[in-house]
């Protein structure tokens, strides 16, 4: 367990910008609807459902805000 902790905090954290991206009035307040209900930000409910998408894809990697928080079972 200790060994796994010490690999996950060598991968460093960095900045991800995203912009210019253009919805449906419906899907955007689908999407503020379901974020406001869950208490998380828009930003990270679609990082988080990208990491699922990626996860299920077969691509590995430690985490999305921290290395490891993301369930290596999903």
């Amino acid at each position: 367990m200790q060994r796994q902790r010490q690999k996950a905090t060598r991968d460093p954290i960095v900045p991800l910008m995203l912009n210019g991206g253009r919805v449906t009035a419906t899907f955007r307040a689908a999407l503020f609807d379901v974020t406001a209900r869950e208490g998380i930000s828009v930003n990270e409910f679609c990082l988080r459902a990208a990491a699922e998408k990626l996860r299920a894809s077969g691509q590995r990697f430690s985490g999305v805000f921290s290395p490891g928080d993301v369930n290596a079972a999903r």
